[in-house]
């Protein structure tokens, strides 16, 4: 007899697989549906997890300084970004007495000096106009120094031997001091003076030169030579004379011309290559280019040219 069970068990037909895949297919709907609800939806405050709320708050904090370094970075002027901050948050300035006494600032004071002025008294020297500044010498008076314009902490600043120094403000001159001999010198009658000594110009010669030479006859009785009328320049034309007279009396002949120039109608005088004008009589005697002579160097005589 044949086994019925058997036959049939060999016959059975296995169970569809769509049955076995049906319920976790059901499970994942459900979860994608609930998890969309969620996303179309806004939730309230109360129904964001306090973990999800710091992760967003600290994304948007990160967000923030992402776009401030972004603007930072295509500034133009990055030095507020990177000097360095001293004192809470405060850049330092340099003070007045450091951005003097920079090195290229020195230099380029020194280099640029181009006025000379006399000194009036004795004066100390010193390498900065700080209060604690060093010592460097002393400056003799009634020498003629070069000056930069500079001046801090009531101190002038010179240049002595191609160097920076400081003196105490208040005593330099335009034009060089007088002393005792050339004071007296000065005051001697000039206008109105008239000449002993039987030294004469040639006739013809402006008013003004007349006035000087009596005025200098005066003053200088031993000076006995002038000459007047040549046939260049403004000797041709009688309005300059030359005093002949040389070495440390000349100085004092030159001073005593320029101290009366207004009286005797002086426009300039030329002294062993020096020059003073009343243009510019503010910068006192001027220097002059070597002419290659004693006579052309006015060394052995003062020129005085008069209006």
């Amino acid at each position: 007899m044949a086994d019925c069970r058997h036959k049939r068990d060999t016959n059975a037909r296995p169970r569809p697989r769509a049955a076995l895949v049906a319920g976790p297919l059901a499970v994942l709907a459900t979860a994608s549906a609930i998890t969309l609800g969620m996303v179309v939806s806004e939730p309230t405050a109360q129904d964001v997890p306090v973990s999800a709320a710091i992760s967003e708050r600290s994304a948007g904090i990160s967000a923030e300084l992402l776009q401030r370094d972004a603007i930072v970075s295509r500034s133009s002027d990055r030095s507020l970004a990177t000097a360095p901050v001293k004192q809470g948050m405060r850049i330092e300035k340099k003070s007045d007495l450091e951005l003097m006494m920079a090195k290229q600032a020195v230099a380029q004071a020194v280099s640029a000096a181009d006025t000379k002025r006399w000194t009036t008294t004795e004066l100390n020297l010193w390498t900065s106009p700080a209060q604690k500044a060093e010592k460097a010498g002393v400056l003799d008076a009634e020498k003629k120094v070069l000056v930069t314009g500079r001046s801090l902490f009531d101190r002038d600043e010179v240049v002595i031997d191609g160097a920076s120094r400081w003196i105490s403000s208040g005593y330099l001159a335009d034009e060089k001091p007088v002393d005792e001999s050339e004071e007296e010198a000065a005051a001697a009658p000039a206008a109105d003076a008239s000449c002993s000594n039987g030294s004469s110009v040639a006739s013809g010669v402006s008013p003004n030169i007349v006035k000087v030479h009596a005025a200098v006859c005066a003053a200088f009785p031993e000076i006995t030579t002038y000459g007047t009328f040549r046939s260049d320049g403004e000797h041709a034309q009688g309005i300059a004379v030359d005093i002949m007279v040389s070495g440390a009396r000349g100085w004092e002949v030159a001073e005593f011309v320029r101290a009366n120039a207004g009286s005797l109608g002086v426009s300039y005088a030329i002294y062993s290559r020096n020059i003073w004008s009343v243009e510019r009589s503010g910068e006192g005697w001027r220097g002059m280019s070597d002419r290659g002579s004693t006579t052309a160097n006015h060394e052995d005589h003062v020129h005085v040219t008069t209006y």
